[in-house]
């Protein structure tokens, strides 16, 4: 009777052994799971937030062209900042070359936290402008022209040196956080004169 207890005891302690040793296998295989898992994980989260910042700097940019073509964004206007700047350039091509900003102050400031503009902020937008015409005249309102839009994020000035868009484009795919040294988004169009219908407006520049 003895030794069947003893063979019981003892059986019953290498089921318990088993069961710890089990718990352990499972604990390292979880976290092995986990930790090849995380990256995946990360990089997903990382993608959708430069999607969506993606998203509002087209938003940002479609407002300030709406704000230029209606004339709330007026020429040589000390209290609204960020009309165009000139760029003389032969080409329309060449337009893409002009300098990237030095001076936020100097920009058009898309608020979307309602925080008023602040490069701590990770929602607020810079717009860059540039306007060509080959006539070169003193109001380009007055005769339309072609604009560049630059959008860039309000957390890329403080310490970031701006590199030129051509050297590298902003992507969703692979860009993780996004690249605060290049604009977010990049688009040029048409802006025509003050009250003239577009397609006479550039029809006129032609000329």
């Amino acid at each position: 009777m003895t030794e069947q207890k003893q063979h019981q005891n003892l059986s019953q302690s290498r089921d318990g052994g088993y069961t710890i040793i089990e718990s352990l296998v499972a604990m390292i295989v979880v976290s092995v799971l986990m930790i090849a898992i995380a990256p995946v994980m990360a990089f997903s989260v990382a993608t959708r937030v430069q999607a969506r910042r993606v998203e509002l700097a087209t938003q940002a940019a479609k407002t300030y062209i709406d704000g230029l073509r209606s004339g709330s964004i007026k020429f040589n206007d000390p209290t609204i900042k960020g009309f165009p700047a000139k760029f003389t350039a032969t080409n329309p091509e060449d337009l893409a070359n002009a300098p990237v900003p030095t001076n936020k102050d100097d920009l058009y400031c898309v608020d979307l936290d309602a925080g008023g503009c602040s490069t701590s902020s990770t929602k607020d937008f810079y717009v860059q402008g540039a306007w060509r015409n080959p006539s070169n005249p003193s109001d380009p309102t007055t005769t339309g022209y072609q604009l560049l839009v630059r959008v860039y994020r309000a957390d890329s000035f403080p310490g970031v040196t701006l590199r030129a868009p051509k050297a590298a484009k902003q992507s969703v795919v692979g860009s993780g956080l996004g690249d605060k040294t290049i604009p977010v988004v990049e688009m040029s169009t048409e802006i025509p004169a003050i009250g003239t219908p577009s397609y006479k407006s550039i029809l006129e520049r032609l000329k």
